[in-house]
């Protein structure tokens, strides 16, 4: 059971095909400041063509994008940030601990680790299943 529905978080994000790379929220805990997403990975994916033919990988900074968008439908339904942007900063510390494949869910987990009214930090992991397959800390400033 989700939480937000896609259609509920193309209501609190800006982005949208082929660049919204996430498909449902299935926690949020605004008392906590954390997230999870979901996105499903399927061969219809547009990078899949260049990346890589017969091989088919999803890029670590498309990982990254995704892990972004989790935190952001978070940090976008904060009480005062109705109607304004989270924009991707920041990424430090990224590690890649596996490929994500056509076929895998990624199940994304954000954690925040600094709020201010003007900016914020996360840290970030992705799972396929119980593997970490990516991780980092990603840094926010808000727009309107």
């Amino acid at each position: 059971m989700s939480v937000l529905s896609i259609t509920q978080i193309m209501e609190i994000l800006p982005h949208r095909y082929p660049f919204l790379l996430v498909d449902k929220i299935v926690d949020l805990d605004m008392e906590k400041c954390t997230v999870t997403g979901i996105k499903n990975i399927t061969m219809n994916e547009p990078y899949f063509q260049g990346h890589f033919p017969g091989n088919p990988v999803m890029p670590g900074v498309l990982q990254m994008e995704a892990m972004a968008q989790v935190a952001g439908v978070m940090l976008n339904s904060r009480d005062g940030n109705e109607g304004k942007v989270a924009y991707f900063m920041s990424m430090n510390n990224v590690k890649f601990r596996r490929m994500v494949v056509p076929g895998d869910t990624l199940r994304i987990e954000i954690e925040t680790t600094r709020l201010r009214s003007r900016m914020a930090t996360v840290q970030g992991k992705a799972y396929v299943g119980d593997d970490l397959v990516s991780e980092g800390e990603l840094t926010f400033g808000y727009g309107s």
